[in-house]
């Protein structure tokens, strides 16, 4: 789930590291690029993050790129209009960015990533060289990675404490997101589909029961109205949001992605910070926090979630195995890293 502040805040050091670092690269061929850059803003052009892509325009024709700026307030139509070819250059949540990239694509996996270290392991590895082949997929690049922060769930019900009790509730669901519409299954929960500019407002009205957010959504998308009175965010990790930059490879100079990810993940510790003041605004009576034999419950069923549809193929295999590596050099005592 994006929120228009989330994408404005977070997104604000990356774009800034994209103006630095292709311009420069455009000045060394001595022409003028012409690029376009779809960007998903759920406000449009009058958005907050669209305004600070305008920001940079200037910046980058004065260094050789002239940037067609193009706000979209439909995720779906700026994926759909950047695989026509009609952009060069999206912003993409990373649900939607993994029919341009499996590998990238499968990185918000059900309990793949448990916390900030293993996440921040997890990005400073693809920030590598040689991870670049992993971020290349066919004529696509990604040349970003960027962390929202954790994924919690939101309920009206604060008395919901156990997977039993999902049963039967209504759930705002991303309904184009295999995984996603897989969980809700998987506890005996009600899809209700829904997408990043709708589901808050069906959990705040009372249409669904629960809602699915980073923590960075609570404030912008008035997500305490639905929480309030009884209700509460269980602080479980569901999966670790982020989104994506992907460029069409043959319209940039082929080390721009690198040159954007080395710069970038300098600039990281600023979503980190943001993150984490949006987990330290919402009250601590409204967080609920589960017994530690509770969460080592959840992780194996979001295991076992993870491992069925890697199986179906909707996650690849390499970023599987990669985000086991990781959780199990941050705990080696977790029961899935003795085998």
């Amino acid at each position: 789930m994006t929120t228009p502040s989330l994408t404005c805040r977070l997104l604000a050091a990356v774009l800034l590291s994209a103006s630095l670092t292709l311009p420069a690269l455009a000045q060394e061929s001595g022409e003028i690029l012409d690029r376009s850059f779809c960007v998903f803003d759920p406000v449009g052009a009058n958005g907050p993050l669209f305004a600070i892509t305008k920001t940079f325009r200037p910046a980058a024709l004065k260094e050789g790129i002239r940037l067609d700026l193009r706000a979209y307030t439909d995720e779906k139509v700026a994926a759909e209009d950047f695989k026509a070819g009609q952009c060069d250059a999206v912003l993409l949540t990373g649900t939607r960015a993994r029919e341009f990239n499996k590998f990238t694509g499968s990185l918000e996996a059900m309990g793949a990533v448990p916390g900030e270290e293993e996440m921040r392991l997890l990005y400073n590895t693809l920030s590598q060289p040689k991870a670049r082949p992993f971020l290349i997929s066919g004529p696509y690049e990604v040349a970003g990675v960027f962390p929202a922060g954790a994924i919690y769930l939101h309920m009206r019900d604060r008395s919901i404490d156990t997977v039993e009790e999902l049963q039967g509730k209504k759930i705002a669901t991303l309904d184009y997101d295999t995984a996603s519409v897989r969980m809700v299954r998987h506890v005996g929960a009600s899809v209700v589909g829904s997408n990043s500019a709708n589901f808050a407002g069906k959990f705040n009205n009372g249409s669904v029961d629960l809602a699915y957010a980073p923590a960075v959504a609570y404030t912008p998308l008035e997500l305490y109205k639905g929480v309030q009175p009884n209700g509460g965010v269980f602080k479980y990790a569901l999966a670790y949001m982020n989104f994506q930059v992907i460029l069409h490879r043959d319209r940039f100079p082929d080390r721009a992605g690198q040159m954007v990810r080395e710069e970038s993940i300098k600039r990281i510790d600023e979503a980190y910070d943001i993150i984490a003041q949006a987990e330290a605004e919402i009250p601590e009576t409204v967080w609920m926090h589960p017994p530690a034999e509770d969460t080592r419950n959840y992780d194996e069923m979001l295991r076992e979630v993870r491992l069925s549809l890697l199986a179906d193929g909707v996650y690849d295999e390499r970023a599987i195995k990669l985000m086991r590596a990781i959780r199990c050099r941050v705990d080696g005592t977790r029961s899935e890293c003795s085998s």
